[in-house]
């Protein structure tokens, strides 16, 4: 991050006018100033706040420019990737951000610095989501984010970090749709959280993703007054999502479904259940709900949730094993001679399912360790990284099943990148034949790690279990 800082950072006092704060930047050539008092940031002013909520409102630019700046202010450590910053701008549709150096302001990033690092940015195809008035733009926008996947994996980026930037894509949709639904139905009658799921919550997702969400409602919520008003949002936002590509849930996971669709009191059931009294086919169904990740609303419901939930899962060995036992389920495709075996029936004839065969099992483990752990993380290589330093898995098997999660999904990222190239849907089913030799055998020791580790967990906990 340091790399793209050119100079120190234009500072305000908060009590200065707004015309002396403008008559600074306009000196310094800047297009931001932050909001200082000794040596504290108190806030963040650009230059479009200056047009839009002081020339546009006709506010008198001798007022403080306290008054105009935006407080709540999101930043950066100076050691962190651009990246983080990348992403952390697509996620809330800003252009600035402070970077920090041991908790002292040390320069500003802005859209435009990281734009001439990145040839198709992600922060502009973020500002294009959030300017869209209705759903033809979103679709229109949408189905570039497949063309951005492609630049990526030209560039040879990483399947994890390809994953955050298309899952920060779905997040501005997501949180693009409820903007507007909320302009139709009027504002939400009591606080919530729109929470994603499944690869979405881990910020794993791909271009061929469905979408798995749900809504924790305020536990002020009313079936009575409140439910046409929450079912119809969640409907527009699940249909707006299923005709930006990311089609509905086959599981009916949505907040679209009256089940997903709840208050905190509820959800707190629904968890108290699952763990204390597991159910192997209802734990299969609802798995994808231990990924959830906060998107859109009031994000101290979902945080009072997942830290109950993760106090309450470590030592749950019967809840535990019948997560092995469903986690069992996918499995590499190795036979005992240690061949990998393709789909040998259907219209994937001849391939590998690297999704379920090889991606999911690492996932399934990874969650395991962290219910197991109590970790907060939800991303499957933080999770692992966490669970390493917990003592959940060693060092070097984390390593094993990073390098592994990596290869399988670059050959995904890869994959699904000549599919649209070619003009066909993306997928997960692999042809061996598109594989060198060399590919192969690193393929063949990926899924020999991944059936190791869960031949491990399978004797931690299920050995004379069932």
């Amino acid at each position: 991050m340091r790399a793209l800082l050119r100079r120190p950072p234009v500072t305000v006092a908060p009590e200065q006018s707004i015309q002396a704060a403008a008559q600074t930047m306009r000196e310094h050539g800047a297009s931001s100033a932050l909001v200082v008092r000794d040596g504290a940031l108190l806030g963040l002013i650009t230059d479009r706040d200056l047009r839009n909520r002081v020339l546009a409102a006709g506010l008198d630019p001798a007022r403080p420019v306290a008054d105009i700046a935006t407080t709540r202010v999101y930043t950066v450590q100076g050691n962190d990737p651009a990246f983080d910053a990348l992403l952390l701008m697509a996620r809330h549709n800003i252009h600035h951000l402070p970077v920090t150096d041991g908790g002292a302001v040390v320069g500003v990033v802005s859209s435009t610095d990281l734009q001439q690092q990145q040839s198709n940015s992600a922060v502009h195809l973020a500002g294009a989501i959030y300017r869209q008035d209705d759903l033809d733009g979103l679709v229109a926008t949408a189905s570039r984010i497949g063309q951005l996947q492609r630049q990526l994996a030209a560039a040879g980026t990483s399947a994890h970090v390809t994953g955050r930037i298309v899952s920060a894509m779905t997040d501005a949709l997501t949180s693009r749709l409820l903007q507007l639904a909320q302009a139709r139905l009027g504002p939400a009658p009591v606080p919530y959280a729109w929470v994603a799921a499944g690869s979405q919550g881990r910020n794993e997702q791909t271009a061929k993703s469905d979408q798995d969400n749900c809504l924790v409602l305020d536990d002020g919520y009313d079936p009575a007054q409140h439910g046409a008003y929450y079912e119809a949002l969640a409907r527009f936002v699940c249909d707006g999502l299923n005709a930006c590509g990311y089609v509905y849930c086959p599981g009916e996971m949505m907040a679209m479904t009256d089940t997903w669709r709840q208050p905190l009191r509820r959800w707190r059931a629904y968890f108290e259940t699952w763990i204390d009294r597991p159910d192997p086919k209802a734990l299969m169904l609802t798995c994808v709900f231990f990924d959830q990740r906060f998107v859109y609303g009031e994000r101290q419901l979902l945080d009072t949730l997942r830290t109950e939930v993760l106090q309450r899962t470590p030592g749950q060995r019967i809840f535990l094993a019948h997560m092995v036992s469903n986690a069992l389920t996918h499995q590499p495709p190795l036979g005992w001679l240690g061949g990998i075996h393709t789909i040998r029936r259907g219209e994937h004839e001849g391939t590998i399912d690297l999704k379920h065969s090889g991606i999911v099992p690492i996932i399934d483990l990874a969650r395991i360790y962290a219910l197991a752990g109590g970790i907060a993380a939800v991303s499957t290589r933080e999770r692992l990284q966490a669970a390493a330093s917990s003592g959940e898995i060693s060092a070097e098997r984390t390593r094993d099943l990073i390098d592994a999660l990596d290869f399988l999904g670059a050959l995904r990222i890869q994959h699904q990148a000549r599919r649209l190239a070619q003009g066909q849907t993306a997928d997960n089913f692999l042809r061996l034949d598109e594989l060198s030799e060399l590919e192969r055998r690193h393929l063949k020791d990926a899924f020999g790690v991944v059936k190791d580790l869960q031949g491990v967990l399978e004797k931690r906990y299920l050995a004379g279990r069932f």
